[in-house]
């Protein structure tokens, strides 16, 4: 009697060592400058930097002097703590062979360009780099709580594709990537200068969330059949194609809502609306894209949308 036992696929869960193990091990080459490079997702980096201009200017509406060191301690542990986790992902996906369906950029580990191991330690180096700036500001400013906040963005960082149930896999990806690219990156660089959380932090903050949440949707829109696949069941992959695409128009645009109020009472907010010009054509593609790469260029336009905003708020503000 033939048995009905499915079979696993290997790959899909567990622990992503093992599973990559199950597979067989990937041919190698030695990666070049502009893999690392490429590996590090610069076109991410505006959303780390973005949180710091929106918290930092926040702290300008309480004390009007800058607190220089502060904020690029702030910038040091986002930016390090951004690369980490898109090395991390790149490790975490590879090993458990969800990149093998992959339709964006190669990956380090999946494409075979750098061996799983060396991908890992260059994540945890980051990972640590950013602790130390971390460990610096607690230092400074004698807020030792922060310690904990830290722990928890590292773990946070770690678990989106690693470990056995990561949750990025399971639909959540968004939820979190709001609460620490948004919430706490940005109240965190506020307080951290101030230790004060005016309202126009708490505006920023969900603002820079947004631009984040819609930048892991175009990633994840361009990616649905390939997670399919693989099992990876991102939001994009529960709630279909065309809910994704009103999801990423909708929160996209939603920050210029809030600088059209925040301009109520610093004027120059207004100049955050030539942003669309950014967002706008990102919006374009999410809705009649052809190819799934052709969405990479809207991640891209909204990533640096992001940036633009920030630091038209963050003049606002200041100004």
């Amino acid at each position: 009697m033939a048995s009905k036992t499915k079979k696993k696929r290997p790959g899909v869960s567990g622990n992503p060592q093992k599973a990559r193990a199950q597979v067989g091990p990937r041919p190698v080459r030695r990666a070049g400058v502009g893999d690392w490079i490429e590996g590090a997702r610069l076109r991410t980096l505006p959303l780390a930097v973005s949180p710091v201009l929106l918290g930092t200017g926040a702290a300008l509406v309480i004390d009007n002097a800058l607190h220089w060191l502060l904020a690029l301690g702030c910038l040091a542990v986002a930016v390090l703590l951004q690369i980490g986790v898109n090395f991390a992902n790149d490790y975490s996906d590879g090993v458990r062979g969800t990149d093998d369906f992959r339709v964006g950029p190669a990956r380090l580990t999946g494409a075979g360009k750098a061996k799983p191991r060396t991908v890992l330690i260059v994540a945890l180096t980051f990972f640590a780099l950013a602790a130390l700036a971390g460990l610096a500001l607690t230092i400074r400013t004698q807020q030792w709580w922060f310690l904990a906040v830290g722990a928890v963005c590292i773990i946070g960082a770690w678990f989106y594709t690693g470990g056995k149930r990561p949750y990025g896999y399971a639909g959540l990806g968004e939820v979190v990537v709001f609460v620490f690219f948004g919430l706490v990156a940005t109240l965190g660089t506020t307080w951290v200068q101030v230790q004060a959380l005016p309202q126009e932090a708490w505006f920023g903050a969900v603002a820079a969330g947004l631009f984040a949440c819609a930048v892991l949707l175009a990633n994840n829109l361009r990616d649905i059949e390939p997670d399919k696949k693989a099992g990876k069941k991102t939001l994009s992959v529960r709630i279909g194609k065309r809910a994704t695409q009103v999801l990423f128009t909708v929160i996209v645009l939603v920050p210029f809502a809030i600088s059209i109020f925040l301009a109520l009472f610093y004027p120059p907010a207004w100049l955050t609306l030539l942003v669309l010009l950014l967002v706008l054509p990102a919006v374009l593609i999410v809705w009649t894209y052809r190819e799934p790469k052709e969405l990479v260029v809207a991640l891209s336009l909204t990533s640096l949308g992001s940036l633009a905003y920030a630091a038209l708020v963050f003049w606002a503000l200041h100004g």
